[in-house]
């Protein structure tokens, strides 16, 4: 192999080496930021992800009662209202950080109208910290599946399977009329409990498509609220998470019974005083 070729091969396999290293380092949100660079990531709108990357940091200082992060305070009120579901999600969740924050509170109690569910739900956790259980029906509606509908009418032809693991955003169908291709996609990460469509059937517009449940950790955060401010109406939307099944994780199970406690000891101690 001549010098020139010797080098070629060196520098191929470097870029290949390095260019995943690259992807991974500019993504990966465990990655330390300095004062300067959370200001710099706060503020730059041409990438939402450096936005959540400065959101998380800030998240896990306010956590070990950092004070100097209160300079970036203006800026968590800024973003719930961000054009980003990703960064307003992540804002909701760090403005649950500290119920001393100016202006925490006001923005959350805003975000229970977001457009988004995981917004809300995120909103309505945060809430609690602040004593506040104003958020109680966004939280019961995380531990429901989700339904989805044809957005128009027209043929399938792309559909997943039940049991399918889905992130936020996952393709559920594709459904195709004269004008144009539509797509269904799930506005919460999951599994498919039901597909009520196949390849080559022609939907209406509204029909029923599928059913999402929601992840055993939003379902497991959930609970954890509703063992503090949970109402009796609650409980059936709670129950199902109670019984012995394949799909229902042992630490889920357990806090469901243990929620339905808490709720049945406060409304019998309501009922006596």
């Amino acid at each position: 192999m001549s010098t020139r070729n010797r080098i070629l091969f060196l520098v191929t396999g470097w870029l290949i080496v390095l260019m995943p290293f690259l992807f991974w380092w500019n993504t990966w949100f465990g990655r330390h930021l300095t004062d300067k660079q959370v200001t710099e990531y706060l503020r730059d709108e041409a990438h939402p992800r450096h936005i959540q990357h400065a959101l998380i940091q800030m998240g896990e200082r306010m956590s070990r009662h950092d004070s100097s992060v209160a300079q970036w305070y203006p800026d968590l009120v800024r973003l719930a209202t961000h054009r980003v579901e990703e960064v307003r999600n992540t804002d909701a969740w760090v403005l649950g950080q500290d119920t001393s924050g100016p202006g925490f509170h006001e923005a959350l109690l805003k975000m229970l109208g977001d457009s988004s569910p995981l917004v809300r739900g995120n909103a309505a956790l945060s809430l609690v910290r602040f004593g506040d259980a104003s958020g109680r029906p966004q939280i019961v509606a995380l531990l429901q599946s989700v339904q989805l509908t044809a957005p128009v009418a027209g043929k399938v032809i792309d559909a997943d399977k039940p049991g399918t693991a889905i992130h936020q955003g996952g393709l559920i169908a594709k459904i195709q009329n004269a004008q144009e291709v539509s797509e269904v996609r799930s506005p919460i990460s999951g599994r498919i409990h039901s597909l009520f469509v196949q390849t080559g059937q022609n939907v209406a517009a509204g029909s029923e498509v599928a059913t999402i449940d929601p992840t055993s950790d939003q379902v497991w955060e959930a609970l954890r609220a509703l063992y503090l401010i949970g109402q009796p109406d609650d409980l059936g939307a709670i129950r199902p998470y109670e019984r012995e099944l394949p799909e229902v994780p042992d630490h889920v199970r357990q806090q469901a019974v243990l929620t339905e406690k808490a709720i049945q000891q406060r409304a019998s101690g309501s009922g006596t005083s």
